[in-house]
């Protein structure tokens, strides 16, 4: 997840390592200029004022002034009637406060807008580079049928050497049913202490799998790297990223320098079932691969772009090709995309998720949250991803007899008949870029890179 406070009328955009990826559901990070509120008449200022209405209010003026509908359902005058009913009514304390503000926002129909209470905004505070304890999915909800759906499990999770699989539809835990459920429900369920069970019903291809999982500490290391070789002796450096978290961009340099340094002709970058996390990380690493061309642009419900470009210090211009999938999501798209139509290099494997929305996430007056969407990514090419997704240059299903039995540890071996369809292409390019002399470091950007 990505993480904007607000405190008042200000963002806080430092300190990127306390931003944290909550319960493994993810948001990115832009600027956001706000505009004037509702004003409020005198009476209903001294109506809200130290009162649990002061809360309610500030969600609604939040909602009012940034929020992005990209579902349909708002309405503005529909909005401020809203508001006025919400208001009349009387609230004894905190808690039937917060239970009004979540109808509040049910009225949005957007799984991704949500009020948290004071323990759920601290948790969201962890470090992104810490653990967590539970199984290890990321999920979210499916607006059209208000299922649970698996985004991607995390590598080397109980939920994914289980072999739960995004695009998974979660239908109850522990015979509790999750239709209708919310996100912060689900994820209670499946929270828990370490080493107890809990029992996920899965409902996949119209089949029904019972998975019981032993909950277990979920350790979020971003990247795995190697020189692999093909069968004619052709080095390539193979990454794999897992997370856009904090460490990632100073990750993703010592990779590309190391395997550089190590005669890699080309690289493969394995962004599969990586569900995205920071926005500023996604677009530092596109520019160590990218020299330059837009990498991405945000757009607000009021039209205004903020267009994000590379920066001339790209660490290398070798061959490179992108492995995406089903769970490549947020994030992992805005790099796919970037690279793509920046012509960078191609992507392989299955269309992307599609969740092209950006979230801003805010502290409220007693110390509780809201996480709203406030406007929505642009490939350079100007493509929307939301719902959509993004598909590759070359679509390649992972072989049906390996479905079942390719796990983390196959990932870019020989069972691995995406990566093996990847290492294919990058030869091709290598040989077209033979011709061409080898990319040298620059060594403002070498300096750059390992600071």
């Amino acid at each position: 997840m990505q993480i904007i406070l607000n405190n008042q009328n200000h963002i806080l955009f430092r300190n990127l390592k306390k931003f944290i990826n909550n319960n493994f559901k993810l948001f990115l990070l832009i600027f956001l200029i706000s505009t004037p509120s509702y004003a409020l008449q005198k009476t209903t200022k001294s109506l809200i004022s130290n009162s649990p209405k002061e809360v309610i209010d500030e969600v609604w003026q939040i909602v009012f002034r940034d929020y992005l509908d990209s579902y349909g359902f708002y309405n503005k005058e529909k909005w401020i009637s809203i508001r006025q009913k919400f208001l009349s009514n009387t609230y004894t304390n905190n808690e039937e406060s917060y239970e009004a503000i979540r109808l509040m926002l049910s009225e949005l129909k957007d799984p991704y807008t949500r009020f948290l209470t004071p323990k759920e905004f601290n948790e969201m505070r962890i470090d992104t580079s810490g653990e967590l304890t539970g199984v290890g999915i990321q999920i979210t909800i499916d607006n059209a049928t208000d299922q649970i759906l698996v985004v991607s499990p995390i590598e080397g999770s109980p939920a994914s050497r289980a072999g739960i699989k995004s695009k998974d539809i979660i239908t109850s835990i522990d015979g509790k049913q999750t239709k209708g459920m919310s996100i912060d429900n689900v994820v209670k369920l499946i929270r828990g202490e370490r080493s107890t069970e809990v029992e996920l019903e899965i409902k996949r291809d119209n089949k029904i799998i019972l998975f019981n999982l032993l909950r277990d500490r979920i350790e979020i290391s971003s990247i795995d790297s190697r020189l692999n070789e093909t069968k004619s002796g052709l080095k390539i450096g193979y990454i794999r990223l897992k997370q856009f978290n904090a460490n990632a961009s100073k990750e993703m340099r010592n990779s590309i320098i190391n395997l550089d340094k190590s005669y890699a002709r080309g690289f493969i970058l394995d962004l599969r079932s990586n569900p995205g996390g920071l926005l500023e990380v996604s677009i530092d690493i596109a520019r160590q691969w990218i020299n330059k061309g837009i990498i991405v642009s945000t757009q607000t419900r009021d039209g205004i772009k903020d267009v994000r470009k590379a920066n001339g210090k790209a660490l290398t211009n070798k061959p490179l090709v992108i492995l995406i999938n089903e769970g490549s999501a947020s994030a992992s798209e805005i790099l796919s995309g970037a690279i793509k139509d920046n012509k960078r290099g191609i992507l392989i494997g299955k269309k992307t998720f599609g969740k092209g929305l950006v979230q801003s996430v805010r502290s409220l007056s007693d110390g509780s949250g809201l996480t709203v969407t406030i406007a929505k990514y642009l490939t350079p090419n100007g493509i929307d991803i939301n719902r959509n997704g993004l598909k590759p240059d070359i679509e390649i299903d992972v072989k049906s007899n390996s479905k079942i039995n390719l796990n983390y540890e196959d990932l870019a071996t020989s069972r691995d008949n995406q990566y093996k369809a990847a290492e294919t292409e990058l030869v091709k390019l290598i040989k077209i870029n033979s011709s061409k002399s080898e990319y040298k470091f620059n060594k403002s950007n070498l300096e750059s890179a390992l600071n």
